[in-house]
């Protein structure tokens, strides 16, 4: 029989995995001996933290980020069909979203492997559903650009979606992401509605929606914070 591709979540951060990753998902998780993930240091980490005994030595681990050559994903699913099921890990919450690993996923239905989703926690959901703004529809954007006239200018086609009634999601690493606030309060208009979901999951975590004039009044500040904004 052929193996199948689990879709591993992994927690958003801190050592309390047990509170966001089912039961279940942690024993499939245990078993498995071929990982295809971001960063093996990062997964390695947290297999131990799941399991203090886990076989590290006698585990597979492919490394897939933007620098992998189709080529070697196409090898990265060899152990399928030799029977071994193969486990996808992102570095935090459900692969595939905002992260390489939508690759494999892609040439594993080509290839007609079964994929199975496992359930676990996404930064990007639980900030829409507890922001109060339209779960209806939304769209998510993923990292904004870098550079500051681009990023201003994605930030004006983004509230302008958001004026027409779809919610817009987008992200940004710890180190940027007091950068990123202090942009959108300077574009967006004073009565477009901001949501902050920090540290999602965490025991620092903080979910505030409010107007961009009142975030005016009160900057927060986000430095070294997983934060996922949200605008209405």
């Amino acid at each position: 029989m052929e193996g199948k591709l689990y879709l591993v979540p992994v927690t958003l951060g801190g050592p309390r995995f047990k509170d966001v990753i089912p039961e279940t998902v942690l024993d499939i998780t245990k078993r498995l001996r071929y990982f295809v993930v971001e960063e093996i240091r990062t997964a390695r980490r947290y297999l131990r933290l799941i399991d203090s005994r886990f076989p590290i030595d006698d585990t597979h681990f492919y490394e897939l980020n933007e620098h992998t050559h189709d080529k070697e994903i196409e090898q990265y699913l060899d152990p399928v069909s030799a029977g071994h099921d193969i486990g996808l890990m992102s570095e935090a919450g459900l692969p595939g979203i905002a992260d390489p690993g939508s690759r494999l996923v892609t040439l594993a239905h080509r290839m007609k492997i079964k994929v199975v989703p496992l359930t676990g926690p996404s930064s990007i959901l639980l900030a829409l559903i507890s922001s109060g703004l339209n779960g209806q529809n939304f769209s998510f954007n993923g990292y904004l650009p870098v550079k500051p006239a681009d990023r201003s200018a994605r930030i004006k086609l983004l509230e302008k979606k958001a004026h027409e009634g779809y919610s817009q999601i987008f992200m940004e690493t710890p180190y940027r992401a007091g950068q990123l606030l202090s942009t959108v309060l300077r574009v967006c208009h004073n009565d477009t509605l901001l949501c902050l979901a920090v540290d999602i999951t965490l025991t620092s975590e903080s979910v505030i929606t409010k107007k961009i004039s009142e975030w005016k009044m009160s900057p927060p500040d986000l430095s070294k914070k997983l934060v996922v904004f949200v605008i209405r």
